[in-house]
């Protein structure tokens, strides 16, 4: 057994370094940190070789001393905190003191900083200091990154691949601080620039505005923390989660707590394994979140989970569930693409600096829907359609069907002319044809309808007169047995009347008229796969849109005027009305001008 000995310093350094940087964006990720918190209100980044060759970050920030250029380059030296006490309210990006010196271990670094009051700047190379030209602020040159480490950089990929990572890392920092101006230069040519804006213009400068028509803006405050950002619209939801970005007091991080509260603000209106994208801004008292959990200060642990997971998925839920004044689809002919209708009636537009955290308060236009049990729906029809006689001359039909009227201006979804094919409805209003998947938008009436009792505990339900037999599995006998409890509280009165038999007594209201033979086996198939009592509770809403689909219109059923009128007018009423229980889509729209772009109208 060899003798324990003291590892030389710079082993400690390279070794410590290897928690930090892992790669050329590490590198540019830990030197934009020290811009920011040196206040710097323009950072130029220049790289050659994807960062693999060259790493120049230069700003013009408060500059470093030239009696404190030595220390900024030892370990654990920081100008950020001096106790335990700062430590647990840091509020800046960087506070170990360990980036500077991690760096120099890894790699060939030159410093050059003035501060407002030097004459000139200090240069510090190889532990040597001397005078250089330079503006108030510092210059931070990387070369040669893990010559000294060969085996760290065979681990490194393609200069492209690593040019990604880099512009990847300053697109995550550019979104926190929008007040900062950017400039990115690869092999001495301009990639990117970014001017100081509002949050709003750095989003859709990073993103793009396709992003920005895709989301909806949105605030919600507490006492204690708050959340603000652009999430996208259901519709608008990818296969991939690449376009994610969540922020805790302006620092870029990745959080289980908040991923899943997101996952549960999204469950009831995304499709299969779709992914929404975000850009979430949370702040929260720095006492109440450690962010000292790892060296790369990707992770952060808050006092209270609970606490946090509760409102931000309350937050975002409230936010997809809001009923708008005046609601619009994607247009038929665009909807992979087009969400901007849906974004120009949102609750709000980004304005303030994230990076001050000084958030403006959202006005919501509060809507009032019309309610159903109020309207004479044939009487309404006749009057909107009433035929023409000889006493009534013939409407005139204006070219611009922007100048027509519309009877039904007051319903958004307007009025229903008929079904096709026993699937969809077909409705219009003052801006052209509304087709609604039948199904889907029931399904959704139906499906809010029940989670409203279940969470009230009011359960409109239906007795039967006739108690409905079913042949069922000794397993299934015992799933009742078991659950008995959970499926009185879902509004379903089930008893055992033999060993593979089962009776259904009641159901809820909204379901009298559906497949109910269907949704007792489902719901009972449902318990098996859950298992446990405290996963059912879980998924209490996954049972409910079980109930619900069973109890909704299903396709080839023909229904009157009416009853389409009907359906439209509970959409207009009801939470997330725009996707189904499984975050399909419930309608589409097509606008009289793509109606006559089809039949080259006005041409």
């Amino acid at each position: 057994m060899t003798a324990i000995k003291a590892l030389p310093d710079k082993l400690i350094s390279q070794i410590a370094a290897g928690e930090v940087i892992e790669r050329p964006a590490s590198i540019l990720k830990e030197l934009l940190e020290n811009s920011i918190d040196a206040g710097a209100t323009h950072i130029e980044i220049r790289l050659d070789g994807g960062g693999i060759r060259r790493i120049l970050v230069k700003d013009n920030g408060s500059g470093i001393p030239k009696n404190e250029l030595h220390l900024a380059l030892q370990r654990h030296a920081t100008s950020k905190i001096s106790s335990l006490e700062e430590l647990e309210k840091v509020s800046s990006m960087g506070f170990r003191g360990e980036a500077l010196a991690s760096i120099h271990a890894v790699a060939n670094m030159t410093l050059i900083s003035k501060t407002a009051t030097d004459e000139h700047g200090w240069q510090i190379h190889d532990a040597q200091i001397l005078p250089a030209a330079h503006q108030t602020g510092t210059s931070i040159d990387v070369k040669q990154l893990f010559d000294c480490i060969p085996a760290r950089r065979k681990f490194l990929k393609s200069e492209q691949t690593e040019f990604g990572h880099c512009v990847a890392t300053l697109e995550r920092i550019a979104l926190a601080y929008p007040h900062i101006s950017f400039s990115l230069f690869h092999n001495d040519k301009i990639y990117r620039q970014w001017m100081a804006a509002d949050i709003t213009k750095r989003i859709e400068d990073v993103l793009g505005k396709a992003f920005i028509d895709a989301c909806v803006s949105f605030s919600q405050t507490h006492p204690k923390i708050s959340l603000e950002g652009m999430i996208t619209l259901p519709a608008a939801a990818k296969s991939r989660s690449d376009k994610q970005f969540l922020y805790i007091n302006g620092r870029y991080v990745k959080d289980r707590t908040i991923s899943h509260a997101i996952k549960t603000a999204y469950a009831d209106v995304l499709h299969g394994d779709r992914q929404p994208s975000y850009v979430l801004y949370l702040t929260i008292d720095p006492t109440q979140v450690d962010v000292n959990v790892h060296p790369a200060k990707h992770e952060v642990r808050f006092r209270d989970t609970g606490i946090v997971h509760q409102f931000v998925a309350k937050a975002l839920t409230q936010v997809l569930a809001q009923k708008k004044e005046s609601i619009h689809a994607p247009h038929i002919a665009t909807v992979a693409q087009d969400t901007a209708s849906h974004r120009e009636h949102s609750t709000m537009r980004l304005q303030s600096s994230v990076a001050q955290t000084n958030y403006p308060s959202t006005t919501q236009t509060e809507y009032k829907p019309m309610s159903s049990n109020n309207l004479d729906f044939k009487e309404l029809w006749q009057k909107a359609y009433a035929p023409i006689t000889p006493s009534s001359p013939p409407p005139s039909h204006p070219a611009n069907h922007e100048q027509q009227t519309f009877q039904e201006d007051g319903f958004s979804l307007g009025m229903a002319i008929g079904q096709l094919h026993g699937i969809y409805i077909l409705a219009q209003n003052k801006e052209g044809l509304i087709v609604v998947d039948m199904h889907a938008a029931h399904e959704r009436i139906n499906y809010e309808r029940l989670k409203k009792q279940s969470e009230q505990q009011a359960f409109a339900v239906q007795h039967l007169l006739v108690p409905i037999a079913i042949d069922c599995s000794e397993k299934d006998v015992a799933l009742i047995d078991s659950y008995q409890e959970t499926l009185n509280k879902l509004g379903l009165d089930l008893s055992v009347t033999g060993p593979k038999s089962i009776a259904v007594r009641a159901v809820p209201s909204v379901l009298a008229d559906g497949d109910i033979v269907s949704m007792v086996k489902d719901v009972l198939q449902d318990l098996e796969h859950y298992e446990h009592s405290s996963l059912i509770t879980e998924k209490r809403n996954e049972l409910l849109a079980t109930m619900a689909c069973h109890g909704s219109f299903r396709a080839n059923h023909h229904i009157s005027l009416n009853e389409m009128n009907a359906i439209l007018r509970q959409m207009e009423e009801t939470e997330r009305a725009d996707q189904c229980n499984h975050g399909r889509p419930t309608w589409f729209s097509l606008s009289m001008k793509e109606l006559d772009k089809l039949f080259m109208r006005g041409q």
